[in-house]
């Protein structure tokens, strides 16, 4: 167990705070033994909170390209069919994580691949459950393809607590199952939009880790070419030969 990058500047404050805080109530109230000793219990309960909210622990990744990892700690909020209109622009079963202020906070990548697009969409800082944050709220958006040419679109959207989104990746990066891409400070939600067909291995209110729960398995999908050249197929049209009519003499 460690703590990540993203925490460090947090700490240092909180340290500070602490510090200065304990410093004036010794300096003003010496006598205050009452005072001091509330002050001393709020102050190591403030530490202890933002350290465990900054923990990164260590994980074994298992690579598997039909499986789909969970990119966040937290608990399965959304299962349901939708149309993502933003990149896919067809229909998905969206997958959502509610993340606690109490969870990792770090974000991983669901699969292995090529990140095909990113784009980071400034916005509002709605509720993570409310309905509405998943188009409305700050948020990114990524798409990575595997090697199977199968894309798996997830978003990290910002709540009403999570005022700063954190991410590691940009269009045309080779991405690692299980690495992390980003994070999102204090408790937040996470979309993931998978193929229809695909095989759910969660269920609603279930407790998931980032990085170890399997969200879901991924089928063989046609690729973009093969479906192309069914298409023509099914199009082309045989036109039969006239048959040559003989005049009459």
């Amino acid at each position: 167990m460690t703590i990540h990058k993203e925490g460090y500047t947090s700490i240092a404050l909180c340290v500070l705070l602490i510090f200065v805080s304990n410093a004036l109530i010794q300096f003003y109230y010496p006598d205050a033994h009452t005072v001091k000793w509330i002050v001393y219990i709020l102050s190591f309960a403030l530490l202890v909170i933002i350290l465990q909210f900054f923990r990164s622990p260590h994980l074994r990744i298992n690579i598997d390209e039909k499986q789909v990892l969970c990119p966040a700690d937290g608990k399965v909020v959304v299962i349901e069919e939708t149309d993502e209109t933003e990149y896919l622009k067809d229909r998905r079963i969206q997958i959502s994580v509610f993340m606690s202020p109490i969870n990792v906070h770090v974000n991983r990548n669901p699969i292995s691949g090529i990140v095909k697009y990113f784009r980071y969409h400034p916005g509002k800082y709605l509720v993570a459950w409310h309905p509405k944050s998943s188009t409305e709220n700050e948020r990114t958006t990524i798409v990575i393809e595997n090697s199977e040419g199968i894309p798996v679109l997830f978003r990290q959207i910002a709540g009403a607590m999570a005022r700063r989104i954190v991410w590691y990746v940009k269009e045309g990066d080779k991405v690692g199952q299980g690495q992390q891409f980003g994070f999102i400070k204090f408790g937040s939600r996470v979309d993931v939009f998978l193929p229809l067909g695909t095989k759910i291995n969660v269920g609603l209110g279930e407790v998931v880790k980032g990085g170890q729960t399997v969200l879901a398995t991924l089928t063989p999908q046609p690729r973009k070419e093969e479906a192309a050249k069914e298409t023509v197929v099914a199009e082309t049209v045989t036109i039969a030969k006239p048959k040559a009519v003989k005049k009459k003499v």
